[in-house]
């Protein structure tokens, strides 16, 4: 028996944007896709939900009056319809719970070959992120880390000479990546990076090393500033977030680093943050390249939303 898989996301986007995604990932195998639409949509769910392979469900005051009340984060509502949908997903193997800026990246390989190789007493499978750097949706470069920890910091100060002392693998966002979770198993609890099946973290878990996350986190400029504000009060930059490495060593959170360039700079310091960070420059590539941390991925993900939605607007 070929082993099915899907995806899980909480999303807050343009319907194509949502078709891109879902297109994406059903082109390269996914039986199901559970799209939770955090805007609470109804008329956008029912487009998508005219495709047969998506569960569309908004998140509208009516489905938060019958799950209790609708928590003020977005990630515990991520969590919270997570967990359901890994309870509902009786007609796949496994789950995986992404975003919609994140994309899985096979390669020569399908995800369900990988999949299936997993023991069974793999309860969960991660993969992790590569980040994207400014640049077009085609032929886009996407930066990596080193996962073991001394080598990763070694590494992104001397990739990211002015601000990689306060960065983790020189990355804005996570570099913890997400998770697959093999359904059927009721006690085990999504969280964002993590799984737990009692107090045990993770169980079974196994590194997807060959599986790629490719994650739109700020592709440009344009974007990095537009979702400064939320990601700094609310998102991957916010107060509550602690810092890369020991406070003792000079760390500092995201928000913290953020923060202090902004007083001390304004928005050309942010820029000047940005485009040593996120840009192609040829330093960087070269050193990304000369560690076997640089991808270049050409998604056209304009043709493949054409095939799964026809109809639907670019």
């Amino acid at each position: 028996m070929s082993i099915k898989w899907g995806i899980v996301s909480t999303i807050k986007a343009p319907l194509a944007e949502i078709q891109r995604f879902a297109a994406w990932h059903l082109e390269h195998g996914a039986h199901r896709l559970y799209l939770y639409l955090d805007d609470g949509d109804t008329e956008k769910a029912a487009a998508l939900n005219s495709h047969p392979k998506l569960r569309v469900t908004a998140c509208d005051d009516r489905y938060w009056q019958k799950r209790g009340n609708r928590p003020d984060r977005h990630q515990p509502r991520q969590t919270m319809n997570a967990a359901q949908a890994l309870q509902r997903a009786n007609d796949v193997d496994w789950l995986c719970h992404i975003d919609v800026d994140e994309f899985l990246w096979p390669g020569a390989r399908t995800i369900a070959q990988r999949l299936e190789a997993l023991p069974t007493t793999c309860l969960c499978a991660r993969v992790r992120p590569w980040e994207a750097m400014e640049g077009s949706e085609t032929n886009h470069l996407f930066k990596g880390f080193a996962i073991a920890a001394k080598e990763r910091r070694a590494e992104t100060e001397s990739l990211y000479p002015r601000f990689g002392r306060w960065l983790n693998g020189g990355f804005l966002s996570h570099v913890a990546g997400k998770l697959f979770l093999r359904t059927g198993h009721a006690a085990l609890k999504p969280r964002i990076h993590n799984a737990y099946l009692g107090d045990e973290e993770n169980p079974g878990g196994v590194e997807l090393t060959d599986l790629p996350l490719l994650h739109f986190h700020a592709h440009d400029r344009t974007a990095f500033l537009a979702a400064y504000r939320f990601r700094l009060t609310q998102g991957s930059y916010r107060a509550d977030l602690k810092p890369n490495r020991n406070r003792a060593d000079g760390g500092l959170s995201m928000h913290e680093l953020l923060s202090m360039i902004e007083t001390e700079e304004g928005e050309a310091g942010l820029i000047a943050f940005f485009e040593e960070v996120c840009t192609p420059r040829p330093e960087l590539v070269d050193g990304l390249g000369a560690r076997g941390r640089l991808l270049k991925a050409d998604l056209d993900l304009a043709s493949v939303q054409t095939r799964h939605f026809p109809n639907s607007a670019p």
